[in-house]
């Protein structure tokens, strides 16, 4: 996995991250000041990771979070009393940042990507008969509709699945309906 982006209102602080990162393998990363411009990173790159100071020059990281696609997370780098009383859920380090607590988180964070992807793909392998026609008509839909091959209505309907953070079969449904509904 790649693209990390780094985001603190002092590009500095990012670069320092972004060099640390460089030195344990990590790369495609994008060191940025605004979280306007983190989330628009995000959505131009698929970034599964954004990392960020609790207050950037634009917003607060709440805001960056709950407007980040599901598909990315973020990491949270800040002091001991912030992260005492930052929402449930979110991942931090707290300051001063050591190397080895930081590549270590970012690496369990990357290895839970990976373990759900893998569930994920075996669940799909397990797919009903219901299931396995719906993605069927679906691509069929876009077969007819837009003009796509078999494989391009596939790859539409992944993309549109990582992109939503839904399923395979949830996404191939939500298509159904919206096209069957224009006919």
């Amino acid at each position: 996995m790649s693209r990390i982006i780094i985001v603190f209102s002092k590009v500095e602080i990012g670069k320092r991250i972004q060099d640390v990162l460089i030195r344990y393998g990590f790369e495609g990363m994008t060191v940025c000041s605004t979280g306007a411009k983190a989330l628009q990173e995000v959505n131009s790159t698929g970034a599964w990771l954004v990392i960020c100071g609790y207050r950037l020059t634009d917003m607060h990281f709440t805001e960056l979070k709950r407007y980040l696609p599901a598909y990315a997370e973020l990491l949270l780098i800040a002091s001991g009393q912030v992260i005492e009383s930052s929402p449930p859920g979110t991942m931090a380090v707290e300051t001063p940042v050591h190397a080895y607590d930081l590549v270590s988180t970012i690496r369990m964070m990357e290895a839970g990507k990976h373990r759900c992807r893998k569930t994920r793909a075996i669940k799909a392998q397990h797919r009903s008969a219901k299931e396995q026609k719906i993605i069927e008509d679906a691509k069929h839909l876009l077969m007819e509709r837009n003009h796509l091959s078999e494989e391009e209505a596939h790859r539409y309907l992944q993309k549109q699945s990582m992109d939503t953070g839904r399923t395979f079969s949830e996404t191939a449904e939500m298509i159904r309906l919206l096209l069957a509904g224009e006919g």
